[in-house]
This record gives C-alpha cells, structure tokens and sequence, in this order.
C-alpha cells in the first residue's frame, strides 16, 4: 500500500493542492470497512499570506491550533453549523498551512458512501444525486463519515483511519486553476488562483 509521507505534504501548499488532483482517500471504518475516493478539485490556503485562511497573520485560536501542526495531519472544522470540511495540513510545522479537499468520486464501497449521504445505494440514486454525490467539502465530509472527531489525524500512518494513496497523479495538462469558492470577504485573496480542479 502506496501512502503519502510526510514530505509529499511538507512543500508549497500551491503544489501540493494541485499533485493531490487523483490521489486517493481512505476511510477505515471502526468495523474495517475501507471507504475510498478520488480527489478531483482542491483548494490551497496560506496563512501567512492568505486572507481566506483561518490562520492568516499567524492567528491561533483553538480552532486553528491543527494548521501549526506538522504536515499531513488533517484538519476539519464545521462551517454553517452543519457542514464539516476535511483539509490536509501543508508546509513546514507552524506554518498555518492547507489544502482544502472539494471533491472526489468514490472508487469502493461506493454503497456505503452513498448509504451516508442519500440513504440508498449507487445504483439507486437519481441523476441529481449522482451529479451531486461528492461535489462539495460537506458531501465528501458525509460521504465518508468524517467529522471534528477526526480533527488531527495523521494521515501518513498505515493502518490510521485515515490515509491518502498515491492512486495516478492527474495529468497536469488537464487540470483548471480558478479563483476559490465562498470566500467574497478575503479583499484580495478572494482573487488568488488557488482553486484546482479536472
């Protein structure tokens, strides 16, 4: 089993974000079931620079003490008082750093992934549904059962309940770069190219 180490995430949150573009996600279930996805879209946040950041300017509060962490630990938050949000910790220790993680397609036990986000199987669901499976940081959040109790995680253990694979890196002639999602209020970071996609 391929897992990302350390050094994959300890470089410019920028490359980082875009070489993540057809990794692959596990979830282990506390039964063992693993659940996996591959990553399709992505986002970069810097906070020594980055006014989108939670940690922009080096802000700690016990909210963002997992962006100091060491790279390749996660952070999850809740946004909107519903919707969690799965980032993996960039850059050296204590530099508030990390990748936004928007989207995936399921890859295995695709049933269960859709058990937990519609209440059905794949082959049950509408267009609408399938079009909508894992397009968003709250529906891959869903989808794979991750919430605030995952919040630390260090993703580069094997056998953690929680692990990137290298899975095929996307060709970089097919990934888009655009301005980041939601985040209107971050005067001239909303602006920042940082958004990456195929």
């Amino acid at each position: 089993m391929d897992i990302l180490t350390q050094e994959f995430y300890a470089r410019d949150t920028r490359e980082v974000a875009r070489d993540l573009l057809g990794r692959e996600i596990v979830r282990v279930l506390a039964d063992g079931t693993a659940l996996a996805c591959r990553i399709t879209e992505t986002e970069a946040y810097i906070g020594r620079l980055d006014k989108a950041c939670h940690a922009y300017g080096y802000r700690h509060t016990p909210r963002t003490e997992t962006l100091f962490a060491p790279p390749g630990r996660t952070y999850l938050y809740l946004i909107y008082g519903m919707y969690h949000c799965l980032n993996f910790v960039t850059e050296a220790e204590g530099e508030p750093a990390a990748v936004l993680i928007r989207g995936a397609v399921p890859i295995e036990n695709g049933d269960i992934i859709a058990k937990n986000r519609f209440g059905c199987k794949e082959k049950d669901m509408t267009p609408y549904q399938q079009k909508n499976f894992l397009n968003g940081p709250g529906k891959l959040c869903r989808g794979l059962a991750l919430t605030r109790a995952e919040n630390g995680l260090d993703l580069t253990q094997p056998g953690g309940e929680l692990y990137v694979r290298s899975g095929i890196p996307s060709d970089p002639a097919a990934i888009h770069t655009g301005k980041r999602i939601g985040i209107d209020y971050a005067e001239e970071a909303a602006d920042f190219p940082w958004r990456f996609w195929t």
